[in-house]
């Protein structure tokens, strides 16, 4: 019995695992294929589409950080872009999670995440001001219009990809 359990939490793990890497690489993937459009003070980064993911299970929370790390090597401004980019997709990921806890509507849930996603933009436009000295205001709106553009096209995908597969696993 108790080599039973040891198997079947040693395949949760290497499931877990997998399904985190899963969702990294495609953010990573995504990001670089589109890289023409996913850096920037205009940008449209659609990868940003598997935020909603951590809505679904804490696991992608790791997921989508690690991929946000990762892809912004390929940033211009990959020096902030690392560091400040991981950490705030990662506090914006807790937040959101924490924001949306007890809404039921899933929908609900993905507005009110791609409103918090938008906002934190200003860690994007104070990165852009400090290197390349863009005019901080009217970076965060670029950028923040972006992300909301690009959290609205990726919740109607992650909305009805949730209809078909559990997202929750």
């Amino acid at each position: 019995m108790h080599t039973s359990i040891v198997k079947d939490s040693s395949r949760a793990s290497v499931t877990e695992l997998t399904n985190t890497a899963l969702v990294a690489a495609l953010y990573v993937a995504v990001t670089v294929l589109l890289s023409v459009i996913s850096f920037g003070a205009v940008q449209l980064r659609l990868s940003e589409m598997f935020n909603y993911l951590a809505l679904y299970n804490k696991r992608y929370v790791l997921a989508v950080t690690l991929g946000v790390v990762l892809a912004n090597f390929m940033s211009p401004t990959w020096v902030l872009d690392v560091p400040i980019g991981g950490i705030a997709t990662f506090l914006v990921l807790i937040l959101s999670r924490r924001v949306t806890k007890n809404i039921t509507n899933d929908i609900m849930k993905m507005v009110i995440t791609a409103l918090v996603f938008a906002v934190s933009m200003f860690t994007v436009a104070g990165q852009l001001t400090i290197l390349n000295d863009f005019p901080f205001w009217a970076t965060w709106f670029t950028v923040g219009i972006g992300e909301l553009l690009s959290m609205t096209v990726g919740g109607m995908t992650i909305y009805l990809l949730n209809k078909k597969i559990d997202l929750t696993k």
